[in-house]
């Protein structure tokens, strides 16, 4: 078993403001699917996490 691998949700970047359900991570509403890649990239290299898109309207910024 690895050792103790810990991935944490650091922002949410999407398109559709009715997607968001609360919690602990900062979300960011962008207007379309060209500002939804671009802020994601953004915060990925600024936080040196990886992203994850979840569905087309929606990207998870992951820290390990």
């Amino acid at each position: 078993m690895p050792d103790d691998q810990i991935a944490s949700i650091v922002a949410v970047v999407t398109t559709k403001q009715g997607n968001i359900q609360g919690g602990g991570a900062p979300f960011f509403i962008v207007e379309d699917a060209d500002a939804l890649q671009k802020v994601s990239l953004s915060l990925e290299r600024i936080l040196d996490a990886a992203a994850s898109e979840i569905d087309e309207n929606t990207i998870v910024i992951v820290a390990r």
